[in-house]
């Protein structure tokens, strides 16, 4: 997840900053399990511990700008592009850093501007603005790629565990999202939002995908094997530029930040969670099978409803719409979420400001509570004084 100013439709956990800068951040996001920072300045880069909130690691370059800070979870491999008023690096290379060895030890380079990159393990995954390049991270020998519409934000996701090689990219037309299931050897696509679509996650193990358009004002999650639609969640009526969205570890919850200075925390229902005993189910009776089925789920604790829900079909769909369970109210502009241990998200700012607050899943509709509150960077007049 990443933020990035230079696009306010970018989002997925990251944000560049580097045309909208009030401070010295070019870029934030978060790493592969959310429990690290990664920000890129226009000096060098810094690594922040999310819980307890800590800088671990500071690199500053002569001429440094750093546009976009990759982390590999936690180990010493970074992947680097150069930003800024004055990059340490060309926009258009993507730099492995060593940071034990203090060194690049390999380099992509590219004929237009990198947009985005992702990382796993096995995998380099380069986002220019009409395409995609899949590389092999031990020898960065090209293995696919992909052309997609127009993507000046570098929407992108990618599975980041080796249990499933997933890629998300937008498609060829407007509002469609082309699944990559490596494993499967096979390509879905999702016609996911009449609109553009603005932001896109998948969840911890590649099976679930959230997809917001340009409106903003729906959500909608699918199944990535097969496509299908799982649930449509109301983030409000009015339009709204999505920054983020993130799955909670465990696939039960759904953070969304925007433009409207809130948070929206949603309770993903049985279709959209992932069955942590998914291969035994399948050899259970079929009587069994037949009876968890007819489970029902507490309606006091899921998202609220209109009142008028009962009247599905008959009045607008609005009025059938999932709201969010809990909600956040943050004061700064432009923030990314993501989830924290034991019922609690952290979110970071454009400005620099870094938030964890915590909900309570035994009250819908509730407002969550700040528990912590931090500076990750300061502006000019905050320094001075």
């Amino acid at each position: 997840h990443q933020l990035t100013w230079a696009t306010p439709e970018n989002c997925d956990l990251k944000m560049n900053l580097h045309n909208e800068a009030t401070n010295e951040l070019l870029f934030v996001g978060f790493n592969q399990d959310y429990g690290c920072i990664a920000c890129g300045t226009d000096k060098g880069f810094r690594i922040y511990n999310c819980d307890p909130f800590k800088e671990t690691h500071k690199k500053d370059f002569q001429k440094g700008g750093i546009a976009c800070v990759e982390m590999l979870f936690r180990c010493n491999i970074l992947a680097l592009v150069g930003g800024g008023a004055c990059p340490r690096f060309p926009p258009y290379k993507v730099m492995i850093w060593d940071d034990h060895q203090n060194r690049c030890i390999g380099e992509l380079s590219f004929r237009s501007d990198v947009k985005a990159v992702k990382l796993r393990r096995d995998r380099v995954v380069v986002v220019l603005e009409h395409k995609i390049y899949v590389y092999n991270f031990a020898d960065l020998k090209l293995v696919d790629h992909i052309e997609t519409i127009k993507n000046p934000a570098g929407l992108c996701a990618l599975c980041p565990y080796a249990s499933n090689t997933v890629l998300v990219c937008p498609g060829l037309q407007k509002g469609h999202v082309r699944v990559e299931l490596y494993d499967m050897k096979k390509t879905t696509i999702i016609p996911a939002h009449e609109t553009s679509l603005a932001c896109f996650a998948l969840n911890h193990d590649g099976t679930r995908l959230a997809t917001a358009s340009e409106k903003g004002t729906l959500i909608r999650t699918y199944d990535t094997a097969t496509g299908n639609l799982l649930q449509e969640l109301r983030r409000g009526a009015d339009r709204a530029e999505i920054y983020s969205i993130c799955f909670s570890p465990n696939t039960q919850w759904l953070a969304v930040s925007s433009n409207h200075g809130t948070i929206h925390i949603f309770k993903l229902n049985e279709k959209g969670k992932v069955k942590q005993q998914d291969a035994k189910a399948k050899d259970a009776p079929r009587k069994e099978e037949a009876s968890s089925n007819l489970k029902v789920e507490d309606p006091s604790k899921a998202n609220p409803k209109s009142s008028f829900s009962f009247m599905k079909g008959i009045l607008p769909k609005y009025f059938s719409s999932e709201w969010s369970y809990a909600q956040c109210k943050i004061p700064d502009s432009r923030t990314i979420v993501a989830f924290g241990p034991e019922n609690s998200i952290i979110a970071v700012s454009a400005d620099g400001n870094f938030y964890k607050a915590t909900f309570d899943v035994e009250k819908p509709g509730s407002e969550c509570k700040f528990v912590a509150r931090n500076k990750i960077v300061k502006k000019p007049e905050e320094e001075e004084s």
